[in-house]
């Protein structure tokens, strides 16, 4: 069964459903199943696709200015957007959110990010190890987690990413049903590229 925090669904048709998690924990693989399963993504395609995400990062740069001017949420109304973790405080509680949040190993979650740091020429802190990364990245997890289950606003799937991986199906079932039943889930299946799993704890 899915990992669901329940509170009233949204209503059909005007639904918004965020794809949510630390960075590089499966959130532009999760939106692009969506987006090829019948939920269009919010997207300004402003940052393009290169070697870490061949096939989009997937942003929106006016959900990262929600606290200033949420006014974008009304375009949102039917589709998905991704929405890095700590910005889901942002949000207004005036209206319903389903949100798909990510979940993968930190250990990965940060040698992927080093690595495309690395990749892209951008120093990182040095000043933190990678395990300190890690605490604070827990400390976020469980205080946004908290945050999700005390508000109304949101309902709330926790996907694992190790498990689309390793049955994009099964996930893409889970996945539907929470938001209706209304999904293509072979096309979202058939998305999931393996040969992008490249950050593993077992290397």
């Amino acid at each position: 069964m899915p990992d669901v925090d329940s509170a009233q669904s949204s209503t059909p048709g005007q639904a918004i459903t965020i794809v949510s998690g630390l960075p590089r924990s499966g959130t532009a693989m999760m939106m692009r199943m969506l987006n090829v399963g019948g939920v269009p993504a919010l997207t300004d395609n402003i940052r393009a696709a290169d070697e870490d995400n061949p096939y989009g990062y997937f942003e929106f740069e006016p959900a990262k200015r929600t606290r200033e001017d949420a006014g974008w949420l009304p375009q949102a109304e039917g589709k998905v957007v991704k929405m890095a973790h700590l910005l889901l405080h942002d949000l207004p509680r005036d209206r319903q959110y389903d949100v798909i949040f990510m979940r993968r190993s930190l250990e990965e979650v940060v040698r992927s990010q080093n690595a495309l740091l690395a990749r892209t020429g951008r120093p990182r802190d040095e000043s933190l190890s990678d395990e300190r990364i890690q605490e604070i990245f827990r400390g976020q997890l469980r205080e946004t987690e908290e945050f999700l289950a005390g508000e109304n606003a949101f309902r709330v799937l926790y996907v694992n990413y190790h498990g689309v991986i390793k049955n994009p199906q099964a996930a893409a079932a889970e996945v539907n049903e929470f938001l209706g039943g209304r999904l293509n889930e072979s096309a979202m299946a058939d998305v999931v590229d393996a040969s992008l799993y490249r950050q593993r704890k077992d290397d």
